[in-house]
């Protein structure tokens, strides 16, 4: 069993994504967090997630998030142990070819542009399941 962290603020953007993984829910679990603080928490297994069972085997994270941002919360997985190797995907509307350095300067798996409907949510999803990420 594949286990994801998606990490995004829109609840258009996180609905759209929760339904496309709807059809494969016997091979992934998804777990959601709605900014980067609780993205590391969950990760870390702090704070109401201290005592949390499994592994997570992909982040799937926007980088325009309230608070910490993704890229803050990248260069925190990066150094600390335990998941520093964790593959992490940037999911973003931006198109800034400086975001996209900075994220492979901090050491991104992959950068996607977030798409706009529910067609290519699930094909981007259908991707990351064929190609198998852990």
């Amino acid at each position: 069993m594949q286990s994801l962290l998606l990490v995004e603020d829109n609840p258009h953007d996180l609905d759209l994504a929760l339904i496309a993984f709807e059809p494969y829910a016997e091979s992934v679990v998804v777990a959601t967090a709605r900014d980067g603080a609780e993205a590391l928490d969950f990760l870390k297994r702090e704070g109401k997630w201290t005592g949390r069972i499994g592994d997570t085997s992909l982040v799937l994270m926007d980088l325009k998030l309230p608070g910490l941002t993704g890229v803050e919360v990248l260069r925190e997985i990066r150094r600390t142990p335990g998941i520093a190797s964790l593959p992490v995907v940037a999911l973003t509307s931006s198109r800034e070819p400086q975001h996209l350095r900075c994220c492979y300067e901090c050491g991104i798996n992959a950068f996607l542009v977030k798409p706009t409907g529910f067609k290519e949510f699930s094909q981007i999803f259908r991707s990351w399941l064929l190609f198998g990420w852990d």
